[in-house]
This record gives structure tokens, C-alpha cells and sequence, in this order.
């Protein structure tokens, strides 16, 4: 009978335990664009697929999905959904900033999408950017023991400079203004910056980079793009997993994998497992 005790305390033990932590990932799947030829979505999907599988993530952002390929990735994974939408127009036209999570393990009370510009409510190109941008952003209710959090998910843009360093703040606004409640929060994007530049110092004023704040638990390459390119380092880090103090972050990984000497994606996914304070 003790023995029993024992097992029951450890498996209860075991699963408090993963209730209390979230498993993140940031990943930018590269829009589908036939000019990629053999590394075009047809070609790469299967692996990429089969990556989120084998981590399995409680969430993870997407940036450049278009909506064909969120609906092959959402085919391919059990106990998963998505939201989102298309940052042209606000409906399924556009590369989106989707956010998948298990159905298993959070429940989503919310969710909504601001466009990074003067507007933020309407459809809309920002400042000096050659193209429209977006945050898609829900809040969560982790099953296993109730605690909520939210996750923010964007893409900054690629050319201009202000619109990237106006991003940033208007993103921290936004936080503060839809988390009165002060959950714990999660900021993943492929942000279009290197660690150095004011639009991440900016984000560092009041969250914390989960790939430094890992530490020695911090595993992977420098870099997150690789540009398809497989016969160079990765060096260049301009996607990121940003937290609140309310989480711990046990570790974190650049997640290099690849099939055939080619990468699932022209960037590096970023990984982070946090623990609720």
C-alpha cells in the first residue's frame, strides 16, 4: 500500500509539474512562393510538420503563414487550432500572424488582431513601412490549473526603420492597455531586428529576452535566419520568444533541424519552456 502512495504522489507530483510550465515556440514558416522552387511549401511542409509534432508545443506563433498553409499545418497536428488573420484586409487575404495552441492544454477566453500603424484598429501600412503589419494576440486559461496568461504574436516589418522602433512601443501600449489584469505575457515574432537595435531594446525595457534569460539552459546556433542557405553558420538573430517577470524560463533552443541538408523554413524556429512564478 505504500508503494502505492508513493506512485500516486509521483505521478501526481509529475503532472503538477507540467501543468505549471508552457512550451513556446516562434516560428517564421516562410510564405509560399513558387521562386523558392525546391524549397517552395510542397517540398518542405511534410518535415516542418513533422518538427512541430515531435516538439509539441502548448502554443507557438506563426509569422508569414498564408491561409493554405495554416490548414495543412492544422491537418497535420492533433489536438490543435489556430486564430488569426490576414493582414491586407482582416480576413483570410495575406500572410497572417497565427497563433496554434492544444486544445488539451489551454483554453483560449480571447482573441483579437492590431495592425502595427497609426491606426491600430483598422487595416493599415505604418510610419515608413513598405507593407502592412500585424500582432494577433489571445488570452489563455491553462487547463491544468487555471492560471491565465496571454500571448502576443507578430512580424515587424522588413524595410522601414521607424516603423520597426514604433512597432515596438505601440506593442508595448497595446499590452499594457488589454492586460489590466496583469496576466503573465508572451511576445514571440520574427521582429526584423538584431538584439543591438533600439526596437529591442525597447521591448528589453519591460520584458525579458527567454534565450538570455535561459542562461546556460540556452542550447542552438546564434542566429535565427538562415536564408535556405545550408552551407553557412546562422548567425543573424531576428526572431524572438520575449516574457514577462511572471515566467520563468527553464531553457530555451534555436531549433536547427533539417532533412537532406534543407531547412524546413528560411528562419530558425526559437523554443522556450516557461514556468509560471
Amino acid at each position: 500500500m505504500k508503494n502505492i502512495y508513493i506512485a500516486l504522489f509521483a505521478i501526481g507530483t509529475f503532472f503538477n509539474v507540467q501543468s505549471q510550465t508552457i512550451d513556446v515556440i516562434s516560428y517564421n514558416i516562410r510564405y509560399d512562393n513558387p521562386d523558392d522552387k525546391p524549397n517552395n511549401w510542397d517540398n518542405r511542409k511534410e518535415f516542418l510538420i513533422s518538427q512541430l509534432n515531435f516538439y509539441a508545443p502548448d502554443v507557438f506563433g506563426t509569422q508569414e503563414g498564408l491561409v493554405h498553409q495554416l490548414k495543412d499545418i492544422d491537418n497535420g497536428l492533433e489536438d490543435y487550432t489556430y486564430f488569426g488573420v490576414g493582414r491586407d484586409q482582416g480576413d483570410d487575404k495575406g500572410e497572417f500572424t497565427a497563433i496554434f495552441y492544444n486544445t488539451k492544454k489551454l483554453k483560449l477566453l480571447g482573441q483579437s488582431t492590431f495592425w502595427l500603424s497609426e491606426t491600430p484598429e483598422t487595416p493599415s501600412k505604418g510610419w515608413d513601412a513598405a507593407l502592412p503589419r500585424i500582432c494577433t494576440y489571445g488570452l489563455f486559461e491553462n487547463i491544468g490549473d487555471g492560471r491565465k496568461f496571454m500571448v502576443f504574436n507578430t512580424h515587424f516589418d522588413h524595410v522601414g526603420e521607424k516603423a520597426r522602433e514604433e512597432s515596438s512601443k505601440l506593442i508595448l501600449r497595446k499590452i499594457k492597455e488589454l492586460n489590466a489584469d496583469g496576466w503573465p505575457v508572451v511576445l514571440t515574432g520574427d521582429f526584423n531586428l538584431s538584439s543591438e537595435s533600439i526596437g529591442v531594446q525597447v521591448i528589453l525595457g519591460e520584458m525579458k529576452d527567454a534565450h538570455i534569460a535561459a542562461g546556460k539552459n540556452a542550447f542552438g546556433p546564434t542566429g535565427t535566419f538562415n536564408g535556405f542557405d545550408f552551407d553557412k553558420p546562422v548567425n543573424r538573430r531576428i526572431d524572438y520568444i520575449f516574457v514577462s517577470d511572471a515566467f520563468e524560463v527553464h531553457k530555451s533552443a534555436i531549433l536547427s533541424d533539417s532533412k537532406d541538408l534543407r531547412y524546413p523554413s528560411d528562419h530558425l524556429p526559437v523554443f522556450a519552456r516557461l514556468k509560471f512564478r
